[in-house]
């Protein structure tokens, strides 16, 4: 893991508090979900506290319940410690693998591919028609994220779909971690798992705002999961956040973020940072955007808010094909928005 990730507040004396660098939006009502989970500390009930037993080896009770809501077999369902262990879990099984990854996105990809053998090139934009939508001959393995990290855009899913079809050599391995941020067409997880080559990606974590529980999981053809399950160690989803999972099946996965509000209020951001005139504002399908600096370096920018307005960005200057000038933020509250867009005027007029 390169250093760099977002939400790494530790590295500041001064408290943040108001936290942009995470693609998680910060204010999801929890509270419903919180209590029960203390709930499951205390053993309320009569009920053994969790942290007092082994939570199942492998998390099936989960996932048949994801795989009822999503009109699945427990088969195509793989519950997994965040989208995270997916991706390595992924890069494990098909070790070696001639890989290509579209870029810029999340470097987890790449990182985990290298690790387990891949042989990795990079893609800076998927074959269209005049390409017959043809990828190269030698792959065998395609990332991508959909919605994309850092950027915000979507694929297509008609183009996905002609993709996906022409190329039935190629793996597609699909993060949807932020499918919920988007009015935009995805798959869902039923039409993926139709297909013998498509692996998507889910992110309980980003969903529900809870990075300290770890809960992802991947779905797709039964076949392909089978194979990734082998590797997949012991208890790898720990018990709370195995919990955690069945408290929001049970109560038909509630959506805690109001959308519409907030890619409202991602369009106001937008439009404030653009009328500073220093900023290159990327357009986006979701509630994070990638900004581009017309002068100075994003680290600095980052190290200003962060010491003296306790804000904090993504500094987006390692993803693959950005530079020094890239960052990255996600929309929170109309408040905190507004604070974000002072500080960030005051450090251009210094």
């Amino acid at each position: 893991m390169i250093e760099g990730h977002g939400d790494d507040s530790y590295k500041y004396s001064r408290p943040i508090t108001a936290n942009f660098s995470s693609n998680v939006y910060g204010h999801p009502d929890l509270s419903g979900l919180l209590e029960h989970l203390a709930q499951c500390v205390r053993g309320d009930g009569g009920r053994r506290s969790l942290v007092s037993s082994y939570p199942e080896p492998e998390p099936y009770t989960l996932e048949a319940e994801l795989a009822r809501l999503m009109r699945l077999e427990p088969a195509s369902v793989c519950v997994t410690n965040g989208a995270t262990e997916a991706i390595y879990l992924i890069a494990q099984t098909f070790g070696g693998t001639r890989t290509a990854i579209l870029q810029p996105t999340f470097s987890e990809y790449a990182d985990a591919c290298v690790m387990h053998g891949h042989r990795v090139s990079s893609l800076y934009s998927l074959p269209s028609e005049r390409e017959h939508f043809l990828l190269p001959e030698d792959i065998r393995m395609l990332w991508l994220c959909n919605p994309n990290n850092p950027t915000g855009a979507v694929t297509d899913k008609g183009w996905l779909e002609t993709l996906i079809e022409r190329n039935p050599q190629v793996c597609f391995v699909i993060d949807q971690s932020y499918e919920h941020f988007t009015r935009r067409l995805l798959f869902s997880a039923a039409e993926a798992a139709r297909y013998p080559n498509v692996l998507l990606l889910h992110s309980l974590t980003k969903h529900y705002a809870i990075p300290g529980l770890r809960l992802g999981f991947i779905t797709g053809n039964e076949g392909l999961l089978a194979r990734i399950r082998t590797h997949r160690m012991p208890w790898s989803v720990n018990a709370f956040a195995i919990e955690a999972g069945l408290y929001l099946a049970s109560r038909g996965m509630p959506d805690p973020v109001r959308l519409d509000e907030c890619l409202k209020e991602t369009a106001c951001l937008r439009e404030r940072l653009e009328q500073l005139g220093a900023l290159e504002v990327w357009d986006t399908d979701t509630h994070f955007m990638l900004v581009r600096l017309r002068f100075g370096k994003a680290s600095a920018l980052k190290e200003y808010l962060a010491e003296k307005h306790g804000i904090l960005i993504r500094d987006a200057s390692n993803f693959e094909g950005l530079d020094e000038h890239f960052f990255r933020i996600a929309t929170q509250t109309p408040e905190e928005n507004n604070r974000l867009v002072e500080a960030i005027a005051e450090w251009l007029q210094e």
